[in-house]
């Protein structure tokens, strides 16, 4: 029996309140002091924007008061607030800081909000996407990853209560009973997406959700609840509201997402091993053991709940298990996941076999391993953290949503951070190229293809997950290059993706080297590209919004690192 369709197109008109101006200061853990409850900090602003960007502002900031060459001007321009009469979207003529805003925005908008999705008269989030020329699968319905961009473009516009909306249902949803065949799930899994079912007989609405037990490959989605808890600090940063946080219900659902994550086990590791296509890249790609992408968001969904566990018996014992898990889980991944050219070389010249405290090649990595590739790819100055570390096994693949997602969550050191804008820069071509941006890099080819993806029609050679360029991870490279203080570097990626988007109507990806064609299996009007652009855009027009998905770096912590060449010269 088929399933009606999501009814996405209802003539609602959605209430907007005024939203409260940015928290002017980022939070800072001090994981020292963690029986103390968190607070906001008065700490100095990091610079988001390089000598370039400035010049650009200089009239419309001087026109506001604004003096850019006073020693104040960061803490200035996050006071900046985003009341109704200056929102980003469409319905804005001209932005108040000297932008003029480009002709895709409107269309952008108008996209995103016929993706809209309503539960009884309410927006719950958007669909996937709204392509109609070809089968639903499942693009009619409403994932937890592909609603983030969403929700930070309504959160950057003034328009929170969707969000909220959406944290309250999945929040419902996570309470349900979930079963694959006779294997009941973890209670804090969160559903990778869930629709909505009209009965016209009943006149009635119901929420249907998939716990990956319809997914293809029947895996759980690991990276939904660190996605949940990093949404909800998101909300909360940009309105300041810390009263949704603070229900019981959201409190109960982030610990029962933290009890899977820091359950003890016969783990050596403070990373989390997981099956392959539990996040974003959800289908056979030799991602499982440890990879990237759900180690770096796990960090970030850490942090995040330290600033909205409440201190009471329950919280303070969480708190003290992140707070020993942090640190841990920080230490590793910036020794051994971290790959510049120094440590590259060093495990070229590895000694095998070692046995002791005191061996250098702990995890047995056989220097023959090596993919010739790396040798070209790693530049001078750069470095990246790699895709997976395991027992006598690295994956030297670069992720882009990981290495943002640890500039962001400040996983990365200043000077990693840094090194990773460098190795976007010098492998533009490769990273970049005629669509921004490669979701992986290089893509597995021949012999190496069959072995790891199975024969994947879909994962074929520079497509799709298999090296396709992904135009939603252009929000990531935004608030990265904002952080970093190289606001220039997404400017060029975004005057890229601009002249083609529209035009090609929103797809989901590109195939190809250098991202020319539009994916082959690629969906139209695919909801989460749109919205990767707005906030992109919307990052880069008000930096402010950065404190939405940004983490200044915790200065208890002071890791023993190998210096970055890249650092030195």
């Amino acid at each position: 029996m088929s399933t009606p369709d999501v009814d996405v197109n209802h003539n609602k008109n959605i209430k907007t309140e005024d939203i409260l101006c940015p928290l002017s200061e980022y939070e800072e853990c001090d994981f020292s002091k963690l029986l103390e409850k968190p607070r906001l900090l008065n700490i100095d602003r990091q610079r988001s924007l390089d000598e370039r960007s400035l010049s650009e502002l200089s009239i419309g900031m001087s026109a506001r008061g604004i003096d850019l060459n006073s020693s104040r001007f960061f803490e200035q321009l996050d006071s900046i607030c985003s009341p109704v009469g200056r929102r980003s979207g469409f319905s804005t003529p001209r932005s108040q800081i000297g932008f003029d805003p480009h002709p895709m925005v409107a269309e952008a908008w108008e996209a995103l909000r016929r993706s809209l999705v309503y539960f009884r008269g309410q927006p719950v989030g958007t669909i996937a996407a709204l392509d109609n020329t070809e089968e639903n699968l499942n693009y009619d319905q409403v994932f937890v990853r592909d609603f983030v961009p969403s929700a930070l473009a309504f959160l950057m516009n003034g328009e929170p209560e969707i969000v909220k909306n959406f944290i309250l249902k999945t929040l419902r949803l996570q309470s349900w009973e979930k079963k694959i065949d006779r294997f009941q799930l973890g209670e804090g899994v969160m559903p990778a997406s869930f629709k909505v079912l009209h009965d016209p007989v009943r006149n009635s609405e119901t929420l249907i959700a998939d716990f990956g037990e319809s997914a293809i490959g029947r895996v759980a989605p690991v990276d939904s609840g660190f996605w949940w808890i990093i949404l909800l600090r998101a909300y909360t940063k940009s309105t300041g509201d810390t009263s949704l946080a603070e229900l019981p219900e959201c409190q109960k659902g982030m610990r029962l997402i933290l009890s899977l994550c820091l359950s003890e086990g016969f783990d050596t590791f403070p990373t989390l091993l997981c099956a392959d296509g539990c996040c974003m890249i959800d289908r056979r790609m030799g991602v499982y053991g440890y990879p990237i992408e759900i180690q770096a968001l796990f960090f970030m969904a850490l942090r995040c709940a330290l600033l909205l566990l409440k201190q009471d018996d329950e919280g303070k014992d969480f708190i003290e298990r992140i707070a020993k898990r942090l640190h841990a889980l920080s230490y590793h991944m910036r020794s051994y996941f971290w790959l510049d050219l120094k440590q590259l070389n060093d495990i070229y010249r590895y000694k095998t076999e070692e046995y002791s405290h005191t061996a250098v090649n702990k995890f047995n990595v056989m220097p023959d391993s090596l993919p010739e590739w790396v040798f070209d790819f790693m530049p001078l100055r750069g470095g990246y953290f790699i895709g997976n570390v395991s027992p006598a096994r690295m994956d030297f693949r670069w992720f882009c949503l990981a290495n943002c997602i640890a500039i962001l969550s400040s996983l990365a050191t200043p000077e990693q951070s840094t090194a990773i804008m460098d190795l976007i820069e010098s492998r533009w071509e490769e990273l970049v190229g005629e669509m921004p941006l490669k979701v992986c890099y290089p893509a597995m080819e021949t012999h190496e293809w069959r072995i790891i993806t199975g024969c994947d029609p879909k994962n074929t050679r520079w497509s799709y997950h298999n090296g396709g360029s992904w135009p939603v991870l252009l929000w990531l490279l935004a608030a990265a290059c904002v952080k970093t203080g190289r606001p220039q570097i997404a400017r060029r990626a975004i005057e890229i993706a601009e002249a083609r988007l529209l035009k090609d109507n929103w797809p989901e990806y590109y195939d190809g080297k250098l991202g020319r064609y539009i994916g082959k299996q690629s969906r139209k009007v695919q909801t989460w590209s749109v919205a990767g652009y707005l906030v992109a855009k919307m990052m880069l027009e008000d930096p402010s919004h950065l404190g939405m998905v940004a983490l200044e770096e915790d200065k208890q912590m002071k890791p023993l690192l190998r210096r970055s060449n890249s650092w030195t010269l």
